[in-house]
């Protein structure tokens, strides 16, 4: 209820294991986990129970309605009853794409400030932009760039498409940021806002992250009727903030960069906006009206090697 485990520890989302029925489980039991085939864990189930969705809807993304992609998915896909309990690990799951535990990701990154970048999507110019900004700004820091690529929300890219333009990105431009880091989260976005912000805090201090990009409308997602948001721009930083020095991560937020033209290229939105500058923009619907179309895509919107990558995928990209 108040983002506290039994031991009042912080922890932003809970992370529950649910099942059809309670049928052959019982408490004391020791559950083979799968994946693909392989055993990865034993659960020790400590609790076996019927959760109330609506509470837990409620409490973690702020609202019951079936308009929420993830309150959706809790309420009509998830099995009726949880088993909680004592996770032991056999090994970890093979994924369809190269991954790193938090030990190897915290052994190859130098010492020092680690400013660590979360995002869902394939990174065009202007989130480039920011991390260029964000690495300059903490002086001498790593810039861990940690993407998630797990299941996200319907019309996103799918997740394995989203990596090959991050490795196309990470070899396009390792050479002129050589303090950049790359490594890749097997996580599920809950859109949860301000909680899920703080969840994305505690993982990325365990991959060694000493600070961590919260952006505008972190995680956040908007009513599958008329479109509305759920939370406010601002709300996960405003969160992040409030519990940074609980966790030890410092909050960094940079505006939107936007581009003003080839002279001058890309400028923190104030700066265009209070210079009377004219930002030039794609949106978002013609960037894949002109993916599909074969159309024209500017280089200052979008590095070529992704573009090549996206096309090729076509319609199959998206979730």
């Amino acid at each position: 209820k108040d983002m506290r485990l039994p031991s009042k520890e912080l922890f932003g989302l809970p992370v529950t294991f649910d099942v059809p029925s309670s049928a052959g489980v019982k408490t004391g039991d020791k559950i083979l986990l799968k994946w693909d085939g392989k055993n990865v864990a034993v659960l020790e189930a400590e609790s076996v129970f019927k959760p109330n969705k609506v509470v837990e809807a409620k409490k973690c993304y702020g609202t019951s309605s079936l308009e929420h992609p993830t309150v959706h998915s809790l309420i009509a896909e998830l099995g009726d009853v949880y088993i909680g309990g004592k996770l032991h690990g056999i090994s970890s799951p093979a994924f369809k794409y190269q991954t790193q535990t938090p030990a190897e990701v915290r052994a190859n990154l130098p010492p020092g400030d680690v400013v660590a970048f979360q995002n869902r999507n394939p990174i065009h110019r202007a989130h480039f932009e920011l991390l260029v900004c964000a690495q300059k700004d903490v002086a001498g820091c790593t810039l861990l760039v940690h993407p998630t690529c797990g299941p996200t929300q319907p019309g996103d890219i799918d997740g394995i498409v989203r990596i090959q333009t991050y490795e196309a990105l990470r070899k396009e431009t390792e050479q002129q940021y050589p303090m950049f880091r790359w490594a890749y989260l097997p996580y599920s976005m809950k859109m949860a806002g301000p909680r899920e912000a703080i969840q994305h805090m505690i993982i990325r201090k365990n991959y060694g992250a000493t600070h961590f990009i919260i952006g505008r409308d972190m995680a956040g997602t908007k009513s599958t009727i008329d479109g509305e948001d759920f939370y406010g721009a601002y709300d996960a930083q405003e969160t992040g903030k409030k519990h940074e020095a609980e966790l030890g991560m410092k909050v960094t937020h940079y505006e939107n960069m936007v581009y003003v033209g080839p002279e001058e290229g890309y400028v923190q939105e104030s700066v265009a906006k209070k210079a009377g500058k004219k930002v030039v923009k794609l949106s978002g619907t013609e960037f894949r009206r002109r993916l599909r179309a074969g159309e024209e895509i500017p280089e200052w919107f979008a590095f070529k090697p992704v573009v090549d990558i996206l096309r090729k995928a076509g319609d199959s990209a998206f979730c």
